[in-house]
């Protein structure tokens, strides 16, 4: 079999099978093919697309190119959740206690954010103490006495996705959706759940920006997630403003607690429930009503917010840090961005002020830089909410003085305050099953 050949076919439209996809993959994993030829390959990916059979095979050829996680004990009880990314989304510090509290078998891996903001395992590292690696039986009988165990990524969890990844990052082929989806389900099905929920973000602060595309991934991940024997859901949900109130590592962690313990409500909340209940009736396997109830009566009985407690003191983390959010540092300056004139909050970019709480300390540019994991941005007003001159629309926290004038234009250049009110976009614009 050659290279060559496969890029030919695929270049004419035709159909590769899945001993063609895998010799691919198997052989660029190994440095037996060439970065060129696989640079070709994406391309023609992209101008010809892939069946749903070329994606699957992908997918479960990049999987398993590397480690896999065994959770065949666990039966089918396991479940995931995989968010495609957005500004102030803490969403898994909360839906992970949530649904373990429930009975659940919760084995995440999660990565690093590089951009906007930190990923779950930086908002972790936020917690004293909190480990985000341990060796996989320690990881194992976590899961099997906690419900849940939240680590990063291992470094030979689908290597086939990362090399690929880097290539396609600089090669302009990022934005085709057999490459998406493999990419993302690839780390999925390695990871070992046999239940997984989608929350896919639409919108400025997303990568896909529109309701359309977003459907479409998802409808897309969904499918082959089912090829590949996994039961399914995807949640496409609006990230055109920023997700809850608090943006950057060690604020976010304080948020996700007030949430647990029943002490904020607001679209973070509306948005876990969902993700909550869609995770709950597939390992349950109970209709929607009954499993949004549970999830509900788990926050309002404080199951969650204990499930939370003993999932970070299992890990190794300051649990009193959680019991008492007020013990978190706090950075040097603070600076209150005030309303310039009156009228009603009208659009919220969430990309630029995730660059502004960037800006502030709370992401990274490159892989290595450093997080401060109390600097970040509070918001005080949301999209649709009436302001009047001099109100404060944010306060910006950080321990570097001189970054406030830059992240301060950043997030003023985000947003807009017109006369009239805004046309509020749907919190859930979908939901595939």
């Amino acid at each position: 079999m050659r290279m060559y050949d496969l890029l030919l076919k695929k270049r004419r439209g035709f159909e590769l099978t899945a001993e063609e996809i895998d010799f691919f993959i198997k052989s660029y994993t190994k440095g037996e093919i060439p970065d060129y030829q696989a640079s070709a390959f994406c391309m023609a990916v992209c101008y010809s697309g892939m069946t749903d059979a070329e994606t699957s095979a992908l997918t479960l050829s990049m999987a398993e190119s590397g480690d896999t996680v065994d959770l065949k004990r666990f039966g089918d009880l396991t479940v995931d959740k995989h968010s495609t990314g957005g500004v102030g989304d803490k969403t898994s510090l909360i839906v992970c206690p949530i649904v373990a509290s429930l009975g659940a078998k919760v084995a995440k891996m999660s990565g690093r954010g590089l951009g906007h903001t930190g990923g779950t395992v930086d908002k972790l590292e936020a917690i004293p103490g909190y480990k985000t690696s341990m060796s996989m039986d320690d990881f194992m009988n976590q899961v099997e006495t906690v419900g849940l165990a939240l680590i990063g990524q291992t470094g030979n969890l689908a290597p086939a996705d990362k090399k690929l990844y880097a290539l396609r990052d600089v090669t302009a082929t990022v934005d085709s959706i057999p490459l998406i989806t493999s990419s993302i389900m690839s780390k999925k099905i390695a990871a070992g759940s046999k239940n997984i929920v989608l929350d896919v973000k639409t919108g400025s602060g997303a990568f896909m920006k529109t309701i359309e595309d977003s459907r479409i991934l998802a409808e897309n991940m969904v499918n082959i997630g089912k090829k590949c024997g996994r039961n399914m859901t995807a949640v496409i949900s609006d990230m055109d403003s920023p997700l809850g109130t608090n943006i950057g590592n060690s604020l976010e962690v304080i948020e996700s607690v007030e949430i647990l313990k029943g002490e904020k409500k607001g679209d973070l909340y509306d948005v876990c429930v969902v993700l909550a209940t869609e995770m709950t009736a597939l390992v349950l396997n109970c209709d929607h009503e009954t499993a949004k109830k549970k999830v509900i009566d788990s926050i309002e009985s404080g199951n969650a917010f204990r499930k939370m407690v003993e999932w970070v003191k299992a890990q190794g983390g300051d649990a009193s840090f959680i019991e008492n959010t007020g013990k978190f540092p706090k950075t040097s300056y603070s600076y209150e961005v005030k309303a310039s004139k009156s009228g009603y909050l009208y659009s919220m970019n969430a990309e630029e002020i995730g660059k502004a709480a960037c800006l502030l300390g709370a992401g990274r540019v490159t892989k290595d830089d450093v997080i401060d994991p109390s600097a970040g941005i509070v918001l005080c007003k949301k999209k649709g909410d009436a302001v009047k001159t001099g109100d404060t629309l944010a306060i910006l926290y950080t321990n570097d003085e001189s970054s406030i004038e830059s992240a301060s234009c950043s997030f003023t250049g985000a947003i807009k305050i017109e006369d009239k009110m805004p046309e509020m976009r749907p919190l859930i614009a979908g939901i595939i099953r």
